[in-house]
């Protein structure tokens, strides 16, 4: 035969999509919308992840802003003009008429890589849904909804921006959730079972909300008379609010004392040391990057207070050169999670990821600054040696919460040997 009457190779193997493995498996149009659909998915999904882990960063706030503007023009950019140069194809291979091999191949691939890793990465996001309790401890919880307008005789509100928020449909920014829950904790002393303390996060002072919001908050847990209290960060948004520090949190009492560390966002204010000296000024201790030498009902407790990335965090030869019968630390983020295992933590109190801000029915949070995603989003877990509270914050510069209430967490300790 004459080289120029040399068949075609791509015709010789792929005549039909009969001759073709993959279109074969494949030869279902519903199989293959399904397909398409799932890496589309995909692609989205693992945007998210990435956006989850941009804001888990100690990167400065611009830079983290910028990146996030180019992520999100990517996002919809890519599947846009992959649409719009292929979209004809692909819908012709949905329904039969071309075989898999005339797609171009760079799109099979990135279709490939989008859909590997979105299963490696989705299965993980399933396993951690709070429904399966993966990690998760069992507590006892009680659960009281504050109306803070209604209890107040205010409107909280201090802006248009927030008004309007304030009215939106199954907006939860001001029902306050009081929750009381007996927390089992791995290797608490036998003195400390029945240990009160009060858990703040993420006050979030920009401006929108009245201080009585957080005023209501600290009520209520003085109220519950508390042996300690503690703020995991992110206390301030804008400058103004520094001047209300000081009455806010000068009416908190606790016997042992109240404790703070700072959060991402109180580097936004001009001098975040500011805030520690007026914190300070109101009475509360700072224990961020350090570790405090205390006794809680007789106890020796080392507290150390963990700001990482955006601040420091205690050395690990602090840490190891703490005797003490329990170890307690307050952190802003829960991604210090394993930190704080590699320390012989026993307890450790977390803020920073506000729940999730919003969560699904059943499938739970989906937005998390977290290197972990969602799987630390809020909630009561353990991983030897270390039980973590993770709370859902009280406020935040988002003025949007949907089935995800503001929480303050009065958190009764109980003794564990599981």
């Amino acid at each position: 035969m004459l080289p120029g009457n040399w068949p075609n190779l791509s015709d010789a193997f792929f005549v039909s999509s009969r001759n073709n493995l993959l279109d074969r498996l494949l030869a279902e149009p519903s199989l293959r919308m399904f397909l398409v659909a799932a890496a589309v998915l995909a692609h989205f999904g693992l945007r998210l992840t990435f956006y989850n882990r941009l804001n888990s960063m100690g990167w400065k706030r611009a830079t983290i802003k910028r990146t996030e503007k180019i992520a999100f023009v990517e996002t919809w950019f890519t599947p846009c003009v992959m649409g719009w140069l292929y979209g004809s194809d692909v819908w012709d291979w949905i329904h039969g008429d071309v075989t898999v091999i005339s797609l171009p191949a760079w799109v099979i691939a990135y279709a490939i890589a989008c859909s590997v890793l979105g299963l490696v990465f989705g299965s993980l996001w399933l396993l951690w849904r709070p429904i399966f309790r993966v990690h998760h401890v069992p507590v006892v919880r009680e659960v009281q909804v504050h109306d803070v307008v209604n209890r107040t005789g205010r409107s909280l509100a201090r802006t248009r921006k927030c008004r309007w928020a304030a009215k939106l449909p199954f907006n939860q920014i001001f029902q306050m959730s009081v929750e009381q829950i007996e927390l089992p904790v791995v290797g608490l002393p036998d003195e400390l079972d029945g240990y009160k303390v009060a858990h703040l996060s993420d006050i979030h002072l920009t401006g929108q909300v009245e201080p009585e919001f957080t005023q209501h908050a600290i009520s209520a847990a003085n109220e519950w008379r508390p042996d300690l209290f503690a703020l995991t960060g992110d206390i301030v948004d804008k400058q103004p609010c520094v001047a209300w520090l000081h009455d806010l949190f000068s009416k908190a009492s606790a016997s042992d004392g109240c404790y703070f560390v700072l959060g991402n966002h109180d580097t936004r204010i001009s001098d975040p040391d500011v805030v520690r000296e007026r914190m300070k000024g109101a009475g509360w201790i700072d224990v961020g990057g350090l570790v405090h030498s205390t006794r809680l009902r007789s106890v020796s407790c080392a507290l150390s207070g963990n700001e990482y990335p955006w601040f420091s965090r205690p050395s690990e030869q602090a840490m190891r050169g703490a005797d003490a019968e329990f170890r307690f630390c307050v952190s802003h983020s829960p991604d210090q999670f394993d930190w704080c295992r590699r320390n012989q933590v026993d307890l450790m109190l977390a803020g920073h990821t506000h729940g999730g801000q919003g969560r699904l029915p059943i499938a739970g949070p989906i937005l998390s600054p977290s290197w972990h995603g969602s799987r630390w989003a809020s909630g009561d877990f353990y991983r030897a040696p270390t039980t973590l509270h993770v709370s859902r914050g009280l406020s935040g510069v988002h003025l949007l919460r949907i089935n995800c209430r503001p929480e303050l967490s009065l958190i009764t300790l109980r003794c564990s040997h599981a």
